[in-house]
C-alpha cells in the first residue's frame, strides 16, 4: 500500500466526474466493495468519451475493449459518500489508451488509485483500429 505521501491530488487529473456511492456498493464490512471501483472508473470513462469524444456505443464502427486494470486502495468510502472520480491520459498509443484514475472523497488525498488500458477495435471484427480523431482530440485533452 501507498502512503499518503504519494497520493495525487485533484489537480493531478484533468476530469473529474461527480459520483454517489449507492446503498449496494456497501459490502459485509461497510465500506465501497473493492469490485465497485472498477465500475466507477468504467462509468467516469465512458460517460468522458460519450460526451466529450463523441463514442457511440450503441451503433458506432469502434467500441473500446478494457483489456487491463489495477487499483491500489488507501483508504475506505462508505454510503452514503459522495466522490469524485478523476481521469488523466497516461498514454495515448495508436489504438491504446492507458487511463490513471483515482477516487477521491469530499476532501482530502485520495481513497484509490487505478489505471484502465483501453483497446479501440473495429465492433464488427474486434481487431484494433487507430482511436478515431475526435476521441484522440477529448483524450489528448487528458495527457
Amino acid at each position: 500500500m501507498t502512503d499518503a505521501n504519494t497520493r495525487p491530488p485533484r489537480d493531478a487529473f484533468g476530469y473529474l466526474c461527480p459520483l454517489d456511492t449507492r446503498w449496494s456498493d456497501n459490502d459485509l464490512y461497510g465500506h465501497v466493495n473493492n469490485v465497485t471501483y472498477y465500475s466507477y472508473f468504467d462509468s467516469t470513462i465512458n460517460r468522458y468519451l460519450i460526451e466529450r469524444g463523441g463514442l457511440d456505443i450503441h451503433q458506432g464502427d469502434v467500441i473500446a475493449y478494457v483489456v487491463s486494470s489495477g487499483c491500489e486502495y488507501f483508504e475506505a468510502a462508505a454510503y452514503p459518500d459522495s466522490l469524485a472520480v478523476g481521469m488523466r491520459v497516461d498514454k495515448l498509443g495508436n489504438s491504446s489508451v492507458r487511463y490513471g484514475l483515482a477516487v477521491f472523497g469530499a476532501e482530502g488525498a485520495a481513497k484509490a488509485l487505478g489505471h484502465v488500458v483501453h483497446v479501440f477495435v473495429n465492433r464488427e471484427s474486434g481487431r484494433p483500429v487507430p482511436i478515431p480523431e475526435p476521441l484522440r482530440k477529448a483524450l489528448e485533452k487528458l495527457a
